[in-house]
Parts: C-alpha cells; structure tokens; sequence
C-alpha cells in the first residue's frame, strides 16, 4: 500500500536506430567498445553474473564479492556507464540491476550467458547471494508477522484477494502483456500474481519496508523478469508510454489526490494500452479513516470515471464484487491517442 506524498544534433538529423532503438553507425561501434572493455575484468563479469538473478545493493556486494566499498563502487560506475547494469536510488541507498532495457541490454544478457556456471567463484558467489536472499526473506516475515494482524482485519471485511486477482487476471489480454507496472506495489503481490503473464514487470512504492517484502517475495516466486523501484505515484521515476498494463490494487483510497496520481499514470501508458484499478466502493466504515490512515471512504463509480475521463483514458469496464460491509470495484480503462490533461507531471 503506497502512502505518498507530494513531493543540437548536426543537420543531417538524428543517428539511425534499429527496430529496438539503439544507435547505428560510429556511435553504436564505440559504445560496443565500451562496454567490452568494462567487462575485462574478473570481479565486474561477477557482478554482471550476480545482478542477473537479483537486484543488489552496494552492502549486498561488498559482502559477496569480499571486497572494499569504494573497490565495488568502482566497479559498478564502469558498467552503469557502459549501460550494462541499471542504478536506482532508494533512499539513501542504490540498487543495481543487469539492464533490461536499453543500448547495453542485449550485450549484457548475452555476455552473462557465456559466464561458465560451475566456475567455482561464481558458484561461492551464488551460495552468498541465496544467504542474502534468505536473510531479506526472515527479514520480511518479521515485517508481515507485526502487521498481519492490521491487514486480515482489513481482509475480513471485503471478498477474497483471490477473487478480485481472478477479476484483473481475466482482464489482460491473452498471451500477457511486454510491459506490466504495479503502483503502489506494497508486497508486491500483483506483480506475484501478473509478472508470470509479462515479459517485464515493474512495481513502485514510497516504502522501502514494503518494497524490502516486495523483493523478498518477487525471489521466492522466480520472477526475474519483474522489479521494483521507490518513487512517488505524483512524479513516477519513469519514462513516458513505457506500459501497455497498469494496475493499482487497493491504493486509491490512500491518496491525497487520486485525480493527479491518474493523470501521471496516463504520463506512462501508452496509448491503447490498460489500466486497472481496484478499490472499495463508497462506503461508511469510518473506522477505516480513524484507524488504518484511509484518506477516502471509497470511490463512487461516476467520480473514477471522471478522473480517468479528465486523465486520457476511456473507461471501458465496472464490475462491483460484494461480499462483506464493503464492496470492491473494479474498473478497467484504455488509454486514449490524445495526451492526458494538464495535471500530468514529468517524472524528474
């Protein structure tokens, strides 16, 4: 659950791309050099071999590869420099990622894919890795343990999670999607759910304990194909008509205003592409304000239909699952050609 806050090209024109956007020609030839040359070397063809099965801190790091910080810190600026590896800030901290994306990513993936896998270093890297996996998994429990009573207590009084998944489930398009986003991924549960439908799955949320449960859960399902990453709903740390799925499972009713987070949720979605969200219903538990920090008792089907209207999108389907004093709504919008209104921002 996200609880955020608002925080001279020559004349000949731009360089050739190929069909996924990388430069063609001398700048594509130098850059193949670059990163070439940024792997020539033992310790840096580790952390490629590393951050290919998890996303890893530079503490993560240090304490696999048993070297210094600034030694690993190196190593890491020369391959997120060629564009091998991905750097998010979470905080005070950073997280580093083989690049999925991007002029480095097909050169990443396959160089990764030539490391011998019963090389003796890089399975003691491996063992280290899975104790650090497995210490983010205890870690994570602990976090859900001193909760869980808050959150069944929530659950108890709507219908099964499982049949709202089932309700979003059905609403992908068959054979999934390239490019799933989760807002306010919280554990990360709707990436558990969708990431095995999406070639690539993203998830945001402003707390790191929650993106902490998050990345332990993402390991234990398998799912190296999804992330997550902090940032804030109003200013999303990502590119625009990046997304052709979005989803915002019981995130609504945390906002201060819905009506921006879903206009930069249009910033990110390409056209045609879908939005789902899942909330409750207008309803008059005022506990939930009093005690469980709900900024709006539910949502009226008219008032998220005029937000989505307002932000680019066509609502297309509602559907009202009872099932207890609160009722889950579940509307589906399409992004529309036209750009979203002037309440989009863009992401810093």
């Amino acid at each position: 659950m996200n609880r955020v806050s608002r925080t001279a090209r020559p004349m000949d024109g731009p360089p050739h791309r190929d069909p996924d956007g990388d430069p063609q020609g001398g700048d594509a030839m130098e850059r193949l050099l670059a990163a070439l040359k940024a792997v020539s070397e033992p310790t840096r063809l580790r952390i490629l071999a590393l951050c290919r099965r998890s996303e890893l801190s530079v503490t993560d790091l240090t304490q696999i590869l048993g070297q210094s910080q600034p030694r690993v810190s190196r190593h890491l600026k020369l391959l997120c420099d060629a564009r091998l590896l991905d750097r998010f800030r979470e905080g005070t901290f950073a997280y580093f990622r083989l690049a999925d994306r991007g002029p480095g990513a097909r050169l990443a993936q396959s160089l990764v894919t030539q490391i011998p896998p019963d090389d003796p270093v890089l399975k003691r890297d491996a063992e280290r890795l899975d104790a650090i996996k497995r210490e983010r998994a205890t870690q994570a429990a602990a976090y859900f343990r001193d909760n869980a009573a808050q959150w069944d207590e929530i659950r108890g009084l709507h219908i099964a999670d499982s049949e709202v998944e089932r309700e979003i489930i059905d609403l992908m398009p068959q054979g999934g999607v390239d490019d799933l986003l989760d807002l306010g991924t919280g554990t990360g549960r709707m990436l558990v759910v969708l990431g095995p439908l999406a070639r690539r799955g993203i998830g945001i949320d402003m707390s790191r304990e929650m993106l902490a449960l998050a990345r332990a859960h993402l390991d234990r399902a398998g799912l190296p194909q999804c992330q997550v990453r902090q940032g804030d709903l109003y200013q999303l740390p990502l590119p625009s008509s990046a997304f052709d799925f979005a989803v915002m499972h019981q995130v609504l009713h945390f906002l201060e205003d819905p009506a921006d987070a879903l206009a930069e949720a249009a910033r990110v979605i390409r056209p045609g592409g879908v939005l789902v969200i899942a909330d409750f219903a207008a309803h008059e538990l005022a506990v939930l304000q009093r005690d469980h920090a709900h900024r709006w008792l539910g949502f009226p089907d008219e008032t998220v239909a005029r937000w989505l209207a307002d932000a680019g999108f066509q609502p297309e389907r509602i559907r009202h699952l009872p099932g207890g004093p609160l009722t889950v709504s579940v509307w589906a919008a399409r992004r529309t050609a036209a750009a979203a209104g002037g309440h989009a921002r863009v992401a810093g």
